[in-house]
């Protein structure tokens, strides 16, 4: 699997952006099914975020944007990982708590 190199500038973006990679695997039409998030903590700092696609029938597919090393890794509805995104600037986590 290669790693893809982008650069999202705002939190928005990088919601938009997990968002439309899931609904193309999936083959989902954008805008119609809702997309969840969780801030993730260590030791109660935000470490990342959990994205999770809710589509047909229960289906499900996730998203992790892990910020320690700035990758998103996401995952199909059995759970397999089929990207990994390296992100060269990212948004900061804590900025979207308040």
């Amino acid at each position: 699997m290669s790693v893809d190199t982008y650069q999202i500038d705002d939190l928005k973006d990088l919601r938009k952006f997990v968002y439309q990679i899931l609904c193309d695997e999936n083959q989902l039409e954008p805008g119609i099914f809702p997309m969840t998030e969780r801030i993730l903590t260590r030791a109660g700092a935000p470490c990342g975020t959990y994205f999770c696609l809710h589509g047909p029938r229960s289906v499900k597919s996730t998203a992790i944007w892990e910020t320690d090393h700035n990758t998103i890794l996401f995952y199909g509805t059995a759970g397999e990982r089929f990207q990994k995104i390296h992100l060269s600037q990212a948004p900061i986590l804590a900025s979207s708590i308040a």
